[in-house]
């Protein structure tokens, strides 16, 4: 998916820096900023935490675990004599800024990007973790090669067993809800669903990915990252289901990237029925070509274009254009090409049981034409278009700006006709009784 329309690339959407300071400050050199300082920004609804290791007066690195964000300069740091604090970076042409007041062991300001601003605030130490008995709702776990994943279980107010499904939420940092840093607010679209099927009688667990929410500390080194680690986990999830007795029969609603994921998995696990919401059809390569093509052109087009292809050819590509950073940067780019080697449709046609193929019809990431080529791959799949649909599952205009601001509401219900497309698919395959 994409910010614009690729914004499970786009990563670094909140990141800092900007301003260079007045002419004639000065700093106070009995005042030091040397060490590590933990904070967040405070994005309505969804704050942001962040990491400074600021080495002198003058330099430093920024690290934003949820974004995979690790260890990235720092243009300028400077302290004035009045104490007051000015960080600065520049990613992909923008200069970002933080700009606040020290008051002993704390620095509190305000963020500035593209004319948006958001306070912020940082203390100097490590990191307070918060302790799980803060965390609200049920948890289960699974362990992994890479460390705990935890996943948030909904459960009907009646007397089990359930079925129950498994829900993979999508690209980048995404967290069990459904909410993503590359969105300012939360929409809480997952939490809703899983909310409704409870409602309707199934089970569910929904996770955070790894570098998000509860999995922040599971996050593997990006350069490290395959797309083959995330159905590992789906399949461990699966097989941590398919071991509970206090489940009738177990399915996957895969959104977005998650549709992929939740193929694959199944594909060697124990799964009675399959959900695909706002999935793609063909390989990442074409869809995010397709996708820069609405954005960009020229010189920065042509060379997304050679880069994209030497990622299907299984070539890297070190010599990437400023503006392209985010979405090129050399650590992400074996990711991108183990994500490039799987085309959904052809991926899909190898599961043999009941599925279900959703689509919006406002949906700004994901185009219809991405459900039909997956239901012509397999066409035993019944598949449905809600109207008015966006992408993170509620009613909502056609118009861009209208519809992005649904992405920032968790008020909204999910989309009506959603749920009952669901269930009725799942009552009409013995999923669940009528």
């Amino acid at each position: 998916m994409k910010f614009r329309t690729v914004g499970c690339f786009l990563l670094l959407l909140i990141l800092l820096v900007a301003c260079a300071p007045e002419e004639g400050e000065e700093r106070d050199e009995a005042m030091s900023l040397k060490g590590k300082w933990n904070g967040e920004i405070n994005i309505p609804n969804q704050p942001l935490a962040i990491e400074m290791n600021l080495e002198d007066e003058q330099s430093g690195t920024i690290s934003i675990p949820i974004q995979g964000v690790t260890d990235y300069p720092l243009s300028t740091v400077e302290l004035t004599k009045e104490q007051n604090v000015i960080i600065t970076m520049k990613i992909q042409g923008q200069l970002l800024t933080f700009e606040g007041k020290v008051k002993g062991e704390e620095i509190t300001g305000t963020f500035t990007q593209n004319g948006q601003q958001f306070p912020f605030e940082l203390v100097k130490g490590e990191k307070k973790e918060k302790s799980e008995d803060e965390e609200e709702g049920e948890f289960v776990s699974i362990n992994t090669d890479n460390g705990i994943l935890y996943g948030e279980l909904e459960t009907p107010t009646s007397a089990g067993p359930y079925p129950v499904m498994l829900i993979i939420p999508g690209s980048g940092p995404t967290d069990r809800n459904g909410n993503s840093p590359a969105f300012p607010g939360k929409n809480d679209s997952l939490k809703l669903l899983a909310e409704e099927l409870a409602e309707n009688g199934i089970a569910s667990v929904r996770y955070d990915k790894r570098g998000a929410g509860k999995n922040q500390q599971a996050v593997i080194e990006e350069a490290s990252t395959r797309y083959d680690h995330f159905v590992l986990d789906a399949q461990g999830w699966l097989d941590l289901l398919a071991n509970d007795p206090s489940y009738t029969k177990i399915g996957v609603i895969g959104h977005s990237q998650g549709s992929l994921t939740g193929i694959l998995a199944a594909q060697t696990s124990s799964v009675d029925a399959f959900i695909s919401l706002a999935g793609a059809g063909r390989s990442m390569d074409e869809v995010l070509y397709d996708q820069l093509e609405e954005q960009i052109s020229g010189d920065l087009l042509e060379e997304s274009k050679v880069i994209i292809e030497g990622l299907v050819e299984g070539k890297t590509s070190q010599n990437v254009s400023d503006e392209l950073q985010s979405l090129f940067r050399p650590a992400i780019q074996p990711f991108l090409a183990s994500w490039m080697k799987y085309i959904p449709a052809d991926e899909l046609a190898k599961l043999s049981i009941p599925t279900l193929i959703i689509q919006g019809e406002h949906d700004l990431q994901v185009k219809q034409q991405e459900a039909a080529i997956l239901q012509e791959a397999k066409p035993d799949a019944e598949m449905v278009t809600i109207d008015k649909m966006n992408h993170v599952l509620k009613e909502a205009p056609a118009e861009r700006g209208e519809n992005i601001q649904t992405y920032g509401d968790p008020a909204l219900p999910i989309a009506e006709g959603l749920m009952e497309e669901i269930m009725g698919f799942l009552k009409g395959h013995q999923f669940i009784s009528k």
